[in-house]
């Protein structure tokens, strides 16, 4: 069965830094590319960014761009995401997924897995 599974999720302080990791198990997706959405209360899910299977080439919202860095560790099947002066509009469910292209992921998402979410609550 396959599995993604966040972690590293809680609350921070406005300014402050949290580490995301998603490890998957149950198939390897080093071939994969991968992503990581978030979702608020009352809105829709939403890109945040993305890094394709050789984790060459990462794409990120405009919304955290410069801010956040993803990056991912084939060998171990894990991906992180690296979020810095965090804002309180960061606070959302974060999730791990996994398919379709890193460079249109924004757009056309085309995921085939889903992690099952971490909180994250920025304080103002």
């Amino acid at each position: 069965q396959v599995q993604l599974v966040e972690s590293g999720g809680g609350l921070v302080q406005t300014g402050g830094s949290l580490n995301l990791s998603c490890t998957a198990s149950g198939r390897t997706f080093s071939t994969s590319a991968m992503g990581w959405f978030r979702q608020a209360p009352g809105k829709e899910r939403e890109f945040v960014a993305a890094i394709t299977w050789s984790a060459v080439s990462t794409y990120y919202a405009d919304s955290v761009q410069g801010r956040f860095t993803i990056s991912r560790d084939a060998a171990n099947n894990t991906m992180y995401l690296q979020m810095t002066n965090l804002k309180p509009e960061d606070t959302a469910v974060y999730y791990c997924a996994a398919g379709g292209f890193a460079a249109t992921m924004a757009t056309q998402p085309r995921i085939r897995y889903w992690g099952q979410g971490t909180q994250v609550t920025v304080s103002s």
